[in-house]
């Protein structure tokens, strides 16, 4: 069993950056998918951003050149690094992991979840 805790989330207005980290319970980590997913109110989750164990990483095209997800394995920890928000970044972030499906961009595909840290972007 894997816990996750995300934090970092705020509220910025148009343009401005945040880094949301992602701590997990154990290093057993360093060896799988994670990702990134949010979820605005009466929306679906969304896949943002997944590395994998060795640091190959895909992105949502909607955030491709503003967003970046690193992992420090060193801390256990996952990192989104968002910049140019714009207001419809707005939703609930949420950190997962541990991938038993294809698809690295689908909630799916995760087994462990985070509690979620709420980013707000005003215009």
């Amino acid at each position: 069993q894997l816990q996750l805790e995300e934090s970092g989330g705020g509220s910025v207005s148009t343009g401005g950056s945040l880094r949301l980290s992602c701590t997990t319970s154990s290093s057993d980590a360093r060896t799988y998918t994670m990702a990134w997913f949010r979820q605005a109110p009466s929306k679906e989750r969304e896949g943002v951003a997944a590395m994998g164990s060795i640091g190959s990483s895909i992105y949502t095209d909607s955030v491709k050149g503003r967003f970046t997800i690193s992992r420090d394995n060193s801390k256990d920890t996952l990192y989104l690094q968002m910049d140019g928000l714009k207001p419809e970044d707005t939703a609930m972030y949420y950190c997962a992991a541990y991938r038993w499906k294809a698809n690295w961009l689908a909630a799916d595909a995760y087994k462990y979840w985070g509690q979620g840290t709420q980013v707000t972007v005003s215009s």
